[in-house]
């Protein structure tokens, strides 16, 4: 046997036995996708509009702290119906110091109005808000991502559509409705103080005063729904946010056997809330996560290492869920659930044997027209296709690629496309053959001929491939992943083992014809 024919079947075969064993075995490293698993699709909305809102509230507490550390006296800064920031001053005469306050804030733009010597409004630029909304979308996907690793979903796929939506799918989800909990929970965790001087009857009566707000804590009935338990009158002032969290975890109060998530902050965050504590001794701290006070414990002295914790009556999923938001990262606006489809299991495990009978009835057929139409050359076909689907699956296996409806649809078209650059090359040796050359020499400028018209073919459809995987969405996605794996291993079984088969039953000089 000539040496070059010896190096292409081992190269052949080395190829055969690393795909082999890269894919298997295939149901441990093959994911199914959300259509053959089962689990839940949902879209969400990202209310942009809100994501403004929050950061321009939270931007004037940070004003009112800056503003009175100075020295200042503000009656209030509230934020307005047409989301601007109303600064009311004590005194006009402090007008052009607040202006230079405010004014390091780059953020802010000063409003014209009519409203008073002593009040001034400030809003976002049209440029900024845009920003804004873009980011608040990039945070939100990225805030989700990491709750729902945490959560420990297989192969989840999280994509942004269009401007504001985002595509969550969960194959295997088991608990529906707990995983929606986990990703619609916005975990706005802020530290307020409790205020020491309103009266909770009036507040309850409607008589709030400007500088307080009426919060109430909750707690679970036993049809497991949240029920107010304790009203509580806060100062607006936001003292330490979620923001500064380093980590979160899930503990056991050894007194109670309560679980209670522990809270660590970060550098800057463990010093303001030992400055917070430290000036605060025997006041109550009110915690609150979206707008529900969990505890609100007295500041018994100043807090040093940057830890504290949020107690109350948490089960043990309720509690790690809390930590793994947390952890995670508030969501910088509300999410509004537009679509929900939930795919039961026994309608994913019907999709994958219809999708396995397809791929099996598919490969039959071709084999038996291969072999039918061009005899000992369709062999060598059948030979190259089977060696096609091991090289998928190889590939697939090694890159822990998750299948999909349309990827078995992809894997299917592959099977009727990878014959075809056989079918133009053994057309090509008939010409070739018709035209008086002989054996050796019509195989030579078949392969020959064809190669470019196959190259040209297949890139094309590479192409299309990618573009469909880089813009499409989940179904396209897994349609494009197999098309594009299918068109790389049918490239190379269909030119390179072909012609190496070939080449062997060639080198018998006795051999005078081929049957194709």
């Amino acid at each position: 046997m000539d040496k070059s024919i010896f190096v292409r079947f081992a190269v052949t075969f080395a190829v055969l036995i690393v795909a082999f064993f890269s894919g298997w075995p295939l149901d441990e490293k093959i994911k199914l996708g959300l259509d053959l698993k089962g689990g839940m699709h949902l879209v969400y909305d990202v209310e942009t509009d809100k994501a403004i809102k929050l950061k321009l509230d939270r931007t004037g507490d940070d004003l009112l702290a800056s503003i009175e550390d100075d020295g200042i006296a503000v009656s209030d800064i509230t934020l307005d119906d047409r989301n601007r920031l109303k600064v009311v001053l004590d005194n006009e005469s402090d007008i052009m110091e607040v202006k230079r306050i405010i004014s390091e804030h780059i953020d802010l733009n000063e409003v014209a109005d009519m409203s008073g010597g002593n009040v001034l409004f400030y809003a976002y630029s049209k440029a900024r808000e845009e920003t804004l909304k873009e980011h608040s979308v990039d945070q939100a996907l990225e805030t989700l991502r990491n709750r729902i690793d945490a959560f420990g979903v297989s192969e989840p796929s999280i994509q942004r559509q269009g401007e504001t939506r985002i595509l969550i799918q969960l194959p295997g989800v088991q608990d529906p409705e707990r995983a929606k909990a986990l990703i619609n929970t916005t975990a706005m965790l802020e530290f307020k103080l409790v205020s020491e001087t309103g009266s909770i009857d009036s507040a309850i009566e409607g008589n709030i005063p400007s500088d307080l707000e009426l919060v109430w804590s909750y707690e679970t009935n036993l049809e497991g729904l949240p029920v107010k338990k304790d009203p509580f009158l806060l100062e607006k002032a936001v003292r330490l946010t979620g923001e500064f969290i380093e980590d979160a975890d899930v503990r056991i109060d050894s007194e109670y056997n309560q679980p209670y998530v522990s809270l660590t902050f970060d550098g800057e965050g463990a010093s303001r809330f030992a400055e917070l504590t430290g000036k605060n001794v025997k006041r109550r701290l009110a915690i609150v996560l979206d707008g529900k006070i969990h505890s609100a414990p007295t500041i018994q002295e100043r807090i040093g290492g940057g830890r504290a914790q949020i107690s109350g009556s948490f089960s043990q999923e309720e509690a790690r869920d809390l930590a793994i938001v947390l952890r995670a990262g508030a969501l910088p606006a509300p999410l509004r659930l537009l679509e929900e489809r939930t795919i039961g299991p026994s309608l994913g495990a019907d999709s994958v044997a219809r999708g396995v009978k397809s791929i099996i009835f598919g490969f039959i057929s071709v084999v038996l027209f291969m072999m039918a139409y061009y005899r000992v050359g369709g062999l060598i076909a059948d030979f190259a296709l089977f060696m096609n689907l091991v090289v998928m699956a190889g590939l697939m296996g090694y890159l822990e690629a998750t299948l999909t409806l349309p990827g078995i649809a992809g894997i299917i078209l592959t099977v009727g496309m990878a014959v075809d650059a056989n079918v133009l090359v053994f057309e090509r040796i008939k010409e070739e053959m018709a035209n008086g050359k002989t054996v050796r020499a019509a195989v030579e400028s078949g392969f020959s001929k064809a190669f470019l018209t196959i190259i040209d073919a297949n890139i094309t459809t590479l192409i299309a491939a990618v573009v469909l995987f880089q813009f499409g969405t989940g179904p396209l996605k897994g349609f494009a992943v197999t098309l594009t794996i299918g068109i790389l291993a049918s490239m190379f079984t269909a030119v390179f083992v072909s012609r190496t088969i070939f080449n062997m039953i060639l080198s018998n000089r006795k051999v005078t014809k081929v049957s194709i």
